[in-house]
């Protein structure tokens, strides 16, 4: 094969086209990946609508990357990458290796991050280069399309919960059941927290309970998501996985004392917390990223011992613009999936 195709998008926020090109060969230390799936994500929205500086035009997004190794760049194989390994690529892309945070050991909050889709050509397409700092193995037991929105929305449910102060036994809310919330939810129940979901209306009651929650708060209630999880007994910590400000910031008063507000759903709004909602019961808030390929290789390997995977609605690369359309409206549920093959 000469060619593969990429959907591309040529102007900022302009639609999605196919368009081939002449396959590329990995250069040092980088490896070529066929492409079986790349899930869309709505951090995507960032560098389609060039949200964030730096990006380049045309562009081909996808940071959700489930594929297999086609070509090795000089230097690749010593790391013990052969032809034919499963691989996935996720937002962490690569790191420089040379800033203070790379230095420190902290690659996921590489000041020079290499974000797929925005630092090279993502996983909209049928073969990717990707370096190989970048690369998790996918166990046997994930599918590509299970193992592709493991990269990004898997592995900042999972970091975000295990990285908590939150141990076995202790009270544990996710806020919202979407994209990330569902993942958060089972994530959750199989680390042995009493799971809490929080989401709008009575409706996702009873898919909470099917994704594991122990307890389900419509937000909308009269009695207030802080009110409920305090007659709970407080909560440890809070996964908010919405994308909603105000919504993040009703939980805080439901938390219990030292506990955490792990911050994972993107929102342009600032949090109305008070500092004496935080001091006074020591209270901590956090940002979290996701996570380095390790850390994908290690949610992955989680989900198949415990047996979650991901909700997902798979389309083929050629359905690209209405794959995206529907993540955008939030009428997916809850992952969309891109089968490049």
């Amino acid at each position: 094969m000469n060619t593969y195709r990429v959907a591309q998008v040529a102007t900022a926020g302009g639609p999605f086209e196919l368009v081939e090109r002449e396959v590329p060969q990995p250069g040092p230390c980088h490896v070529r990946i066929a492409v079986d799936a790349c899930g869309i994500c709505h951090s995507d929205v960032l560098f389609v609508d060039a949200g964030v500086p730096g990006v380049r035009f045309p562009l081909v997004p996808g940071h959700e990357i489930a594929g297999r190794i086609e070509a090795l760049g000089e230097g690749a194989q010593e790391g013990g990458w052969r032809v034919g390994d499963r691989v996935a690529v996720g937002w962490f892309g690569g790191s420089c290796g040379h800033c203070t945070p790379c230095r420190q050991g902290d690659f996921i909050v590489c000041e020079n991050l290499k974000v797929p889709g925005w630092a090279y050509d993502g996983g909209f397409a049928e073969c990717v280069i990707a370096p190989v700092d970048a690369l998790a193995r996918i166990p046997d037991a994930l599918a590509a399309t299970d193992a592709a929105p493991m990269a990004c929305a898997g592995v900042t449910t999972y970091n975000g919960l295990r990285r908590s102060g939150a141990r076995p036994g202790d009270l544990v809310a996710v806020l919202g059941i979407g994209g990330l919330g569902h993942l958060g939810v089972m994530f959750a129940a199989a680390m042995g927290f009493e799971t809490v979901a929080i989401a709008r209306g009575a409706g996702k009651a009873d898919l909470a309970k099917q994704l594991g929650a122990h307890h389900y708060v419509d937000s909308t209630g009269s009695a207030g998501v802080a009110d409920a999880l305090g007659a709970l007994g407080g909560a440890k910590v809070v996964l908010a996985t919405a994308a909603n400000a105000d919504a993040i910031a009703a939980t805080v008063d439901g938390l219990a004392h030292r506990g955490e507000l792990v911050v994972i759903g993107v929102s342009p709004e600032p949090l109305g917390i008070s500092p004496v909602q935080l001091i006074m019961s020591g209270r901590v808030v956090r940002g979290h990223p996701a996570g380095t390929a390790q850390d994908v290789q290690d949610a992955m390997a989680f989900s198949a011992l415990h047996g979650i995977r991901p909700m997902v609605e798979v389309v083929p690369l050629e359905r690209v613009a209405e794959g995206y359309r529907k993540m955008v409206s939030g009428a997916a549920r809850f992952r969309v999936v891109l089968a490049a093959r």
